[in-house]
């Protein structure tokens, strides 16, 4: 079974980005694909990518400017609205790993 490494991302690196992290496992699971999260806040992420070993972001609030992994807006995720669109870019960045 594939793994991804993501890092989720709220205001308090809790709430919503553990119900973002959750539900991302669920779907991804159905696909063969197991997910490995973080959760954290936006004042963590900088440090995190320094660390390396995360595929992508998935964030719920504004997050530092960085260019080094892809950062996918998860809002539309979260409320059901754009959760179509969150999951086509998921999908992408995925075909896009090695």
């Amino acid at each position: 079974m594939r793994t991804i490494h993501v890092l989720t991302v709220c205001g308090s690196g809790t709430v919503s980005s553990t119900m973002v992290a959750e539900k991302l496992k669920d779907i991804l699971l159905e696909q063969g694909i197991q997910v490995k999260t973080v959760e954290i806040k936006p004042t963590e992420v900088l440090n995190y990518i320094e660390q390396g070993g995360y595929d992508f972001i998935a964030y719920t609030t504004p997050i530092p400017e960085q260019d080094k992994i892809p950062a996918i807006n998860a809002v539309g995720f979260l409320t059901g609205f754009g959760e179509e669109e969150f999951l086509v870019e998921v999908q992408q960045v995925i075909n896009k790993l090695k």
